[in-house]
């Protein structure tokens, strides 16, 4: 995660330290000061509101150490949607409590809390309604397993619902360790949850559809390709066998690759993570790959994009090799277990 941390006093730019201290090994932290309270370590602000507004559209979690007030303030005018806005927490000034303000299920904000107030001997102050009193929430179910939320207008009546004590409806595709009471696979229900790749399916009334996010693309590339060429024959292959590119969690491929400025940039621009692997590591890879004679002589493996994909995945291939323009993308399945105990990772 990019996570952006604002502090207005002294107290408060310690307390900026102590939390890039915790954070930073997993993610990048980015301390902000005010001009009267900063160190060498940390970067200036005179306006915080002109500075969120310009971190925003990067940062996926702000933290603010100061009043609630300020901080609801800096960040009101760049809200969009729940689905989108990043996670914002504040912290008071004496380190005390740690509040979730936005985005506490789906941005994470509620899980990144919990984590400061272990690692700061701080208390969490969760307000979300499922959270607080320890319900099931579809959000953070969702969240925790790499499930899209399609319809949060339908998340919302679930959640409504599980506060009714109202039985929701469960249905799924795949294997799931043993629901929560709230949650049933037997009756008829109102309302309930249906995870499967095929959105149209509306077992309920009111069917919150949650499709998986397990889709590994493997990717080789020629040098110097462009971004946008590899835009281009992903977005083919993805057109070509009717997948969703939100569904895309992580793209796989060789690791003389890594530093391919094109794969690169395309990577960041869609925010997909890649995994790279050694020749070695890939030919190890079992299964029944299209071989070719001038990748292993170039790269030390017959195949790039498919080994790479199965390899990333731990699953299934089920897009063979397609090669457009010096691009060659192959599509994996992560397998998915639904745990119902799992809890997001940041």
């Amino acid at each position: 995660m990019n996570i952006a941390v604002f502090s207005v006093t002294e107290n408060g730019r310690q307390i900026s330290m102590r939390v890039r201290e915790l954070l930073g090994g997993e993610h990048k932290v980015s301390r902000y000061c005010f001009h009267k309270h900063t160190d060498d370590d940390s970067a200036v602000f005179w306006n915080m509101g002109s500075m969120v507004g310009r971190l925003f559209e990067r940062s996926d979690a702000f933290i603010f150490v100061c009043a609630c007030g300020i901080a609801v303030r800096a960040v009101a005018p760049y809200l969009g949607t729940k689905a989108d806005d990043p996670a914002v927490i504040v912290m008071d000034d004496s380190g005390r409590f740690v509040i979730p303000v936005l985005s506490g299920h789906i941005g994470g904000a509620n899980r990144l809390a919990e984590i400061l107030s272990e690692g700061l001997d701080s208390t969490a102050v969760i307000t979300t309604a499922t959270d607080s009193g320890g319900r099931f929430s579809p959000d953070s179910f969702a969240a925790a397993n790499d499930l899209i939320i399609t319809d949060l207008k339908a998340a919302k009546e679930i959640a409504a619902d599980v506060l009714d004590n109202e039985k929701i409806g469960f249905s799924s595709e795949y294997q799931h360790s043993g629901l929560p009471s709230e949650l049933t696979e037997f009756g008829v229900c109102r309302t309930g949850i249906c995870v499967g790749t095929d959105i149209t399916e509306k077992p309920f009334p009111v069917t919150l559809n949650l499709v998986p996010r397990n889709i590994i693309l493997g990717i080789g590339c020629k040098k110097g390709i462009s971004a946008d060429a590899i835009s281009n024959a992903v977005n083919n292959v993805l057109e070509k066998n009717n997948i969703d590119i939100q569904r895309i969690l992580e793209v796989a491929t060789i690791d003389i690759k890594k530093d391919e400025e094109g794969l690169c940039d395309f990577c960041s621009r869609y925010g997909f993570k890649m995994s790279t692997y050694s020749a070695e590591e890939l030919m190890k890879v079992t299964g029944d790959f299209d071989s070719s004679e001038f990748v292993f002589e170039t790269t030390g493996t017959d195949n790039v994009c498919e080994r790479s994909a199965v390899l990333c995945s731990g699953g299934k291939l089920i897009v063979k090799k397609l090669a457009t323009d010096g691009v060659t993308v192959a599509v994996a399945e992560k397998p998915v277990y639904l745990d119902f105990e799992r809890k997001m990772q940041l």
